[in-house]
């Protein structure tokens, strides 16, 4: 069993994964002003709450997107689990072949997103995570990363909606009933949820068309089931994706 841990912006997700059997995913609030002790209680408190004991974790593995954050989570997992995690970065061995302008700049949870849709979906595939940003990335039919797009998230539009503006108030992301809105709180909705999954479904009709044919699509990340319900496209909704692939990157380094 293995501990992985992804750093985003918003969240940080964190699961236990045992080859096929995941033990459980959760997120907590990215902060970084915690110490190590601090996320040391925080994940020894999660372990429990899964009656899980730390003999039984045989490694971890750590995606982040939050450099200040990189050393104080592997300090604190160093204290708890008396190991070196593995962070996926330069010299991490991926198996993934990135045709960018520079591969380096390209965030190890778009890799490892990448990599966990290859091997569970294969190729040719695009993966979707709905995040503080909704990352859209593209892999071709030679199981080529070459791309993708970087799209304002859900609640970023949200928020910047709310605060730029005098009398349009916060509101729960969830779809209205009608896509044509009656009210304010309505009108917002529609503006959110519908024109986000609007847009998914926009974004792969132009990439389908720039690729030259369709793929698969998956989607993952804390607002994925937000909005992948309301679009049109076939999309599946894998809320372990990240997990599975920290999972592959780790065994594939360990070997």
């Amino acid at each position: 069993m293995i501990l992985a841990i992804d750093i985003g912006n918003t969240n940080v997700v964190i699961g236990c994964i045992e080859e096929e059997k995941i033990y459980f995913v959760e997120r907590v609030s990215t902060n970084t002003s915690k110490t190590e002790l601090e996320y040391v209680v925080e994940f020894k408190t999660l372990l429990d709450l899964y009656s899980i004991k730390i003999e039984d974790i045989k490694g971890c593995i750590i995606a982040s997107v939050v450099p200040p954050l990189n050393n104080i989570v592997k300090a604190s997992m160093e204290k708890l689990l008396h190991m070196t995690p593995l962070l996926v970065g330069p010299g991490v061995k991926t198996g993934l072949n990135i045709l960018m302008d520079n591969p380096a700049q390209v965030g190890s949870d778009l890799i490892v997103n990448a990599v966990a849709g290859l091997q569970y979906y294969g190729a040719p595939i695009v993966m979707i995570d709905m995040g503080t940003a909704t990352t859209i990335s593209v892999v071709d039919d030679k199981k080529n990363y070459i791309g993708g797009q970087i799209i304002p998230g859900v609640r970023v539009s949200l928020d910047s909606l709310v605060n730029r503006t005098s009398q349009l108030p916060r509101i729960s992301l969830e779809a209205p009933k009608k896509v044509i809105g009656r009210n304010t709180i309505d009108c917002m909705k529609s503006g959110i949820v519908i024109a986000q999954a609007a847009s998914i479904d926009g974004m792969l009709d132009r990439i389908w068309e720039e690729l030259g044919y369709q793929t698969k699509v998956v989607a993952t990340g804390g607002l994925a089931g937000s909005i992948v319900p309301y679009c049109k496209k076939e999309i599946i909704h894998d809320n372990e994706l990240t997990l599975k692939g920290l999972y592959i990157i780790y065994s594939k380094n360990v070997e």
